[in-house]
């Protein structure tokens, strides 16, 4: 039976179409991936309702995939420390071939099945820590290595695929399976698998960013003020909190170094 990651596309004769057939049917590809996702909600929920805990005692949040899976890892990991004001070491991202892999393929880099858990255990893994295998095709050895030693090791492993009775949803303790079906560009699993993919590592990361203390109402408080954009952002932020005017926001702002910080002395000297 063919996976649905590898199914022949629902549309032909695809250089034959103008620029508006291609991009409508794209589109309209699309539109089933959010729906996809909704349907995984409840199994990602409950892995965030695992992993907070021990993040929460201190336990770190590991991304592991290969290809496009592992850049939407690395790219999910990357994006905490601006945003939410953690440090780099508390979600990480793996990718099989390495930091090089990110901008050019590194050939069966995602076939060593050990090369996975030897990576993970370059960063002094302990059993409090929690794994996401990603996958779109739900097979790849260098994940599958990597989710199976963390098993045996204690930690909390959670899969993300798109094919439904994949070897990573069977020896993930929670899979996480948004079946988009077939891709637009048969087998190009960048397209709908990879937005579905990135979705779901929205959820987690930011679900788990909120329940541990990062997003103070709907505003990130403790975003880094890495530029002009985030300070005018975080100035904004203080201004309406504080009801105070522009210059004092900002002042407070680049005085104590977060929206976080700059509200609550601002309200503890008054």
């Amino acid at each position: 039976m063919i996976k649905p990651t590898e199914a022949a596309s629902n549309h032909d004769n695809l250089e034959e179409m103008s620029t508006n057939e291609l991009l409508f049917n794209m589109n309209r590809e699309d539109q089933s991936v959010a729906l996809a996702v909704e349907k995984e909600i409840p199994s990602i929920e409950s892995f965030v309702d695992m992993a907070f805990p021990r993040m929460h005692k201190g336990g770190r949040l590991f991304y592991i995939g290969a290809g496009t899976s592992g850049r939407l890892g690395v790219v999910d990991a990357s994006e905490c420390p601006p945003t939410f004001g953690v440090s780099h070491g508390v979600v990480i991202g793996l990718i099989a071939g390495g930091d090089q892999a990110i901008r050019k393929a590194v050939e069966f880099a995602e076939d060593d099945t050990k090369q996975g858990w030897m990576d993970l255990q370059g960063h002094n893994i302990t059993s409090n820590d929690i794994l996401v295998g990603i996958a779109a095709s739900g097979g790849t050895p260098y994940v599958i290595g990597a989710i199976e030693k963390a098993n045996d090791f204690g930690m909390l492993t959670a899969g993300i695929s798109c094919n439904p009775d994949s070897p990573l949803s069977k020896i993930a303790q929670h899979p996480i399976t948004p079946v988009v079906g077939p891709e637009f560009v048969t087998g190009s699993t960048r397209m709908k698998s990879g937005t579905a993919q990135k979705l779901v590592l929205n959820m987690i990361s930011t679900s788990l960013m909120i329940q541990l203390g990062h997003v103070k109402g709907n505003k990130m408080v403790d975003m880094q003020l890495s530029n002009h954009k985030l300070v005018e952002r975080g100035t904004r932020m203080v201004c309406e909190q504080l009801n105070i005017s522009q210059e004092l926001g900002k002042e407070l702002l680049l005085k104590f170094g977060s929206v976080r910080s700059a509200i609550d002395n601002y309200e503890n000297k008054k």
